[in-house]
This record gives structure tokens, C-alpha cells and sequence, in this order.
């Protein structure tokens, strides 16, 4: 079968077209703060929280600068520091672990579910030992990590679990949404993210009253007033612009979480029977919000190739583990380590997905899909 290449450049997501739906409501927002002159901790800030806490269904929002900074400033009130570990996994972004190295903590990373792609409970216990100070799961591609699993073992051991969510933004599991799992979860609000700023910007969820208090002095220079100081803090607060547009996106993420999972479920069905793709696989016992669709294929970037002859952008997340990065040398792994992580990390491949894209655009992918060769 061939086909002849569509011009029209399909991309991984479409920020613009998200914005030209909401084009009115985002102004709107913007202007609000504009006119109200309260850009640093304005009063959009405070709202965005009780909004996003009451989505999570959860106590305590606390925004921040940066998903990394969610995480970072979680780590710090954990008193993790040198000569402590923390044990997460390899196939995330760098900033899951840059604040566990920051802090002169040392990262221990598990290899992962071949089927979900998420921290292998079963691999966990054997990476405890005398040093580790917290576990962070990551919720992968919008999938909740097995975070009851993860949760009885760390319990055992009387260590707090961390939940990173940055890729999860409404997304289920066993009956709870991402943010009410573990001590503590951090997430990102980068623009591509399924609830995403206009910069950066993120925060951290948590049940734990004390724990939420020290992170808002924390984020603002350890203020309990304007100018008293009750300790040394930063300044990794969520900026007001950023919290407003949020607020504005906010009111639509379940609705386009549920256009996500639509789209992956035509996916699904147009990908299931073609050899070599494999189709990512839910835990039953959740509700995804496909911030990415992944599937994989043994010849991946041929694939990705010739999709990109078709006009269709394509994303790997991630081509190269943490644990073989330059930059984490140090640590002292080697390929083979952990192998689930690496035989994936050759194989995965995202397809464009976004809420605004249609199923006809679903239809062109598969088709392009369908007709390679290798």
C-alpha cells in the first residue's frame, strides 16, 4: 500500500488551536491581572490553588514555579540531603531527578513495568536500603504509576512516597485522582502538558497541613510577612499571569481529557492489527489521560521517518534513559542495568494527540502507519 504525502503539517500537539477556541476567556484572564497590577502572589494565585486542590480532590495546592521546583522544594522540606537516596526510574525527563542531586542526594533507579511502563513494585524492595529517604514514582504519559502497590512497601518501610505527576494532570487510579497519592505530588504545567501554562509554572498537592504550610513560606523567600523571614527560602513562586491563564484552562481539562481518551481509543482501533505496533497498554484499575499516545514498534525511528515524509511530526519520550546520560555518569550505571528501560527507550514512539485534533487526522496517522515497510 502507498501513499501519497498530504502537505498540510500535522504536529505532535496544537497549542494553537487551543488557543484560538479559548481565545476570549485567555484575554480575559490576562487582563484581569493586568488591570488588577498584582503580579507577584495576586489574588489568581490563591484561586488557581482552591481550584486545582478541589480537582485533585485534595486538601492543599501549593503553586509554584516549575514542575522541577514542585519537586525540588518537597525534597528540601523532606530534609533529603547528602548521603541520602531516592529511588525513582530512568525513562522520565532529567528534571525528576536534577533536584535529588541538587540537594547532594544520590537517585536509585528501578526498572520499570514492561506492560505500563511505570515502576515495577515488583523491583522495588531490593532497591531499599538503609539510605533511602523517599520513592518517587512517575505517572507516565498521563497513566498512574501502581501506586497502592508502591504505597504498601513504602509504608512498610516507613518511607514517604513522592508522586510525581507532572504528566497527569486528571488522570485516575483505583479510584483516586494523581495529587492524592504519598506525602506529597509535584506537578508541571509546562505549555505542552494536557493542563499547560504559557510559560513555566507548577505545584505540589498534598494532604499534609505542616508539609503545606513550610512549602508556601518556602517558594517566597521563607516569609511568614512581607518582611519577616522565619527562614532562608527562594523565590519559586507561581507567577500570577501564568495562574490566571490557568484558571481560564482549568474549567476545560476534564473535557479535554475526555477528547484524549476518544482519540486514543480510535487509535486503538485503528493500530491494533498491524504488525509490529503495539498499542499501549491501561491498567485496569485506571483512568489514563493520554498526555502522550505511545505506542511501540521494533523499528522505531525508520517509522518515525517515513511518518515524517507524511507531514507527521513524531516525539520520543525518551530516547536516552537517565541512567546512561552524560550528565549522571557519575552514578555509575551501565547499559544492561535495567533492561525493560533500554529495550523501550529504542522502541517507543509518539503520535500526535492533542484535544482539538480530529478523527480524521487520527485516520491520516494510521494510514501512514499502515504503510510502511521498514
Amino acid at each position: 500500500m502507498s501513499l501519497t504525502p498530504v502537505e498540510t503539517h500535522l504536529p505532535l500537539v496544537d497549542l494553537k488551536r487551543q488557543y484560538a477556541a479559548i481565545r476570549p476567556e485567555i484575554q480575559a484572564a490576562i487582563n484581569r491581572v493586568l488591570e488588577n497590577t498584582d503580579f507577584i502572589m495576586g489574588r489568581d494565585v490563591a484561586e488557581f490553588e482552591t481550584e486545582f486542590a478541589t480537582f485533585c480532590r485534595v486538601k492543599h495546592a501549593i503553586g509554584v514555579a516549575s514542575g522541577t521546583a514542585a519537586i525540588h522544594l518537597v525534597l528540601e522540606a523532606l530534609n533529603v540531603g547528602p548521603g541520602d537516596e531516592v529511588i525513582s526510574v530512568a525513562n522520565t525527563f532529567i528534571a525528576t531527578v536534577e533536584p535529588i542531586m541538587w540537594l547532594g542526594a544520590k537517585p536509585v533507579f528501578v526498572d520499570i513495568d514492561p506492560e505500563y511502563a511505570t515502576l515495577d513494585p515488583e523491583k522495588l524492595e531490593a532497591a531499599i536500603t538503609p539510605h533511602t529517604r523517599a520513592i518517587m514514582p512517575v505517572d507516565l504519559y498521563g497513566q498512574c504509576a501502581e501506586m497502592d502497590k508502591i504505597g504498601e512497601i513504602a509504608a512498610r518501610h516507613g518511607i514517604p512516597v513522592i508522586e510525581d505527576a507532572a504528566q497527569a494532570q486528571g488522570s485516575e487510579y483505583c479510584g483516586l485522582r494523581a495529587g492524592t497519592w504519598g506525602i506529597a505530588s509535584c506537578f508541571s504545567f509546562y505549555p505542552g502538558k494536557n493542563l499547560g501554562a504559557y510559560g513555566d509554572a507548577g505545584a505540589v498537592t498534598t494532604t499534609d497541613d505542616a508539609l503545606a504550610e513550610r512549602l508556601r513560606r518556602r517558594r517566597n523567600h521563607g516569609r511568614s510577612s512581607k518582611y519577616e523571614h522565619i527562614e532562608v527560602g527562594y523565590a519559586e513562586r507561581l507567577d500570577t499571569l501564568q495562574a490566571a491563564i490557568l484558571r481560564a484552562k482549568l474549567s476545560h481539562l476534564d473535557d479535554w481529557n475526555e477528547a484524549r481518551r476518544r482519540l486514543a481509543a480510535s487509535y486503538d482501533h485503528a493500530l491494533k492489527d498491524i504488525a509490529d505496533v503495539q498499542i499501549p497498554k491501561v491498567n485496569p484499575d485506571g483512568i489514563p489521560i493520554y498526555h502522550l499516545y505511545v505506542i511501540q514498534h521494533p523499528r522505531r525511528d525508520k517509522l518515525a521517518e517515513h511518518l515524517q515524509t507524511h507531514s507527521i511530526q513524531t516525539g520520543v519520550h525518551y530516547p536516552l534513559p537517565l541512567h546512561l546520560q552524560p550528565a549522571l555518569k557519575s552514578l555509575g550505571y551501565q547499559r544492561g542495568d535495567l533492561p525493560i528501560t533500554e529495550q523501550l527507550a529504542g522502541q517507543i514512539l509518539s503520535l500526535p494527540i492533542f484535544p482539538e485534533m480530529t478523527g480524521g487526522e487520527v485516520d491520516r496517522v494510521a494510514m501512514a502507519v499502515r504503510s510502511f515497510s521498514g
